[in-house]
């Protein structure tokens, strides 16, 4: 392959992944526009998103390699995180804005990074420390603790996404075990039946027939901003190095907030901004120098 051709193949893909990006940060937005519990949002997600999974499998030949085992429902279990992650995460958008719930999720890198050592018993570093406590100061910022008692939306929403970060970063150090054994696909597509079940068995029987009355925007959830960042990420992945991968992502946040402004008319406040600029920047220049530290 030339160095045009090769060239042209990563621009191409570095489109595909922030395209991905742009259309995680959009699920966030849902949280607003599919006012009904979190459980019923993630059930109507995770519900497509297996199906078309599935098919995929069936199509490129890899669901031959699908059985029942102990792997698998390890596989399966981790699910049960996935499902709780996104509650958790619709919840704090809709207790509070799309801002707060992506910025206070944002936060997710950093609980990887502190958990990592106990996980994989490696040494964390004093940076490492410095960026956790630059995210909890952009998060005072957004939510200074003198405003406890006069803003209980905001500080609910960045409870619920802070939640929705750590279990995320508890299901990424699984997986990072997990993806060594498993095919990526394969691993996605169990955790989102998982994730399915999960959804099932908590979600109010009483309010089902408010899956009906959403349909169209669960449908579009799992289409989508579900399934198809995910075959687009999951390309990228052989194509793009880690580390800019790493980076693109630390975009969503600001992608999903310039949406929710657009399509919600959600505009965040000067504080929101300067908070969420310190939590960005924390876990960019933590992302860079971990990825750095890992290339030597």
């Amino acid at each position: 392959m030339t160095t045009s051709s090769y060239q042209m193949l990563s621009d191409g893909v570095l489109v595909k992944l922030h395209i991905a990006v742009i259309l995680f940060g959009i699920s966030g937005l849902f949280g607003k526009l599919i006012p009904i519990d979190p459980s019923l949002i993630v059930f109507g997600r995770t519900l497509i998103g297996s199906i078309v999974l599935l098919l995929v499998m069936a199509v490129t030949g890899k669901l031959k390699s699908l059985s029942m085992t102990r792997q698998t429902l390890v596989d399966m279990a981790l699910g049960s995180i996935l499902a709780f992650h996104w509650i958790t995460f619709f919840h704090s958008i809709q207790v509070s804005s799309v801002a707060i719930g992506l910025l206070a999720f944002s936060s997710s890198p950093v609980f990887v990074t502190l958990l990592e050592p106990f996980f994989y018993r490696e040494k964390l570093r004093k940076l490492d420390l410095v960026t956790a406590m630059s995210v909890v100061a952009g998060i005072s910022i957004i939510f200074p603790f003198s405003s406890i008692a006069s803003e209980s939306g905001i500080v609910q929403g960045i409870i619920w996404g802070v939640i929705s970060a750590l279990l995320l970063a508890l299901l990424s150090l699984a997986n990072r075990s997990r993806v060594q054994k498993s095919d990526p696909m394969e691993l996605t597509c169990l955790q989102n039946i998982g994730a399915m079940v999960t959804a099932l068995l908590i979600m109010p029987t009483s309010e089902w027939f408010l899956l009906a009355d959403f349909s169209v925007e669960i449908m579009a959830l799992g289409l989508i901003c579900t399934t198809l960042p995910l075959l687009l990420f999951l390309t990228s992945l052989r194509h793009i190095k880690a580390q800019l991968v790493s980076l693109v992502l630390c975009l969503e946040p600001v992608y999903g907030i310039i949406l929710a402004a657009v399509v919600l008319s959600e505009i965040p406040s000067l504080r929101t901004l300067l908070g969420g600029a310190v939590i960005l920047i924390a876990i960019t220049v933590g992302t860079l120098s971990s990825r750095s530290t890992t290339a030597h």
